[in-house]
């Protein structure tokens, strides 16, 4: 709340008992179902208690304009409707306020805050009823003795004075009797109202409860479309999978309808072999007549090869032979023409000396 109702209220004797912030709703006054919002935004809410009238209000205040201003009586109600929003039906506002908090803590201070402010409303209203009713006595005791002063002395000094007094005790009494029933005027209205509110509460609280049902409604049908929607997507796998299937067994079927023709054209070729196979057989023991031939003959040039083989063999012997001996026969020559060379340089020698 600003400072300037601060100053204002404070000036005209009520000061806050108990303060917090919350989202400020009204009933919709044309549906008396929908809530429609007072406040764009949190905004303080402030119990007030005027010293003055002794009494209790609900005060609200948005920039400049006052959005909650309802005095608690005894017979109102403050209802949590969840876990962070709280109403209560206004008679002589005729509407419902409802209030929306950040957290459930701050919902439950609030409403412990309505029970005793509203207790000391009752409390401060019945002491109210005991002052008139003792007013009331008074008055018209004060008449009855006021009669009987009259009957015992019929003039006297504090006539005057006494039938002045019993003159405005019975103002008094006819006013206090008008104030009684113009207060069960206004409490039989304020009750109308509160039938009135009550029954829009409870049309309220029906159409939540519809609300809630057609809910659950829409979602069991959600659900029950999410696993129609599972299953139909499962079947189209399904199909998927069996066109997939299809697909390859087709192909399977081309294959093997490919193979089936090669086979049946091999099996054609095979036919027509077959009707050869008699010259080829005859052909066959030609050919197996000249291979045994030529494996004789193989045989007999094999046998040459292994002689051939051992004449090379023999030869390659001598030869070895033949080797060791010149370079034997060499080594003794080699002696010799050295013996020869020696003689020769020894005829020499001789031949020089003599």
């Amino acid at each position: 709340m600003d400072a300037a109702a601060n100053s204002h209220l404070s000036s005209s004797g009520e000061q806050p008992i108990f303060t917090t912030r919350a989202h400020v709703f009204q009933i919709d006054p044309s549906t008396k179902k929908n809530w429609v919002p007072a406040s764009k935004q949190a905004v303080t809410v402030s119990y007030f208690y005027d010293v003055t009238r002794n009494s209790y209000r609900i005060i609200s205040v948005d920039g400049a304009k006052v959005i909650i201003n309802s005095t608690i009586t005894p017979n109102m109600t403050f209802t949590k409707t969840s876990q962070k929003f709280g109403q209560w039906a206004d008679s002589r506002a005729n509407t419902v306020f409802g209030l929306g908090f950040s957290s459930e803590q701050q919902l439950t201070k609030f409403a412990e805050k309505f029970q005793e402010v509203k207790e000391a409303a009752r409390l401060a209203r019945d002491k109210s009823q005991e002052k008139i009713e003792t007013s009331s006595n008074h008055s018209q005791a004060s008449s009855v003795n006021g009669t009987d002063d009259e009957k015992a002395s019929c003039a006297g000094p504090a006539d005057t004075h006494l039938k002045s007094e019993n003159d405005k005790l019975k103002i008094a009494l006819t006013q206090s009797a008008a104030n009684v029933k113009k207060w069960e005027i206004e409490l039989q209205t304020l009750r109308e109202s509160n039938a009135r509110l009550t029954s829009a509460l409870q049309e309220s609280a029906a159409s939540v409860e519809q609300w809630k049902r057609q809910f659950s409604l829409c979602r069991d049908e959600n659900d029950r479309l999410r696993n129609k929607i599972d299953e139909l997507e499962e079947q189209c796998s399904e199909i998927n999978r069996e066109k997939e299937k299809n697909t390859q067994l087709k192909r399977r079927i081309e294959e093997l309808e490919s193979e089936l023709r090669e086979k049946e054209t091999e099996l054609i070729d095979l036919r027509k072999q077959s009707e050869i196979i008699p010259q080829l057989m005859s052909e066959c023991e030609y050919v197996s007549e000249k291979l045994e031939a030529a494996e004789r003959d193989n045989q007999n040039l094999e046998d040459k090869v292994r002689s051939l083989k051992t004449d090379i063999e023999e030869s390659k012997y001598r030869q070895r032979h033949l080797k060791v001996e010149l370079k034997s026969f060499l080594e003794v020559l080699d002696g010799k023409i050295d013996d020869l060379h020696d003689f020769r340089r020894g005829l020499s020698k001789l031949g020089a000396d003599n």
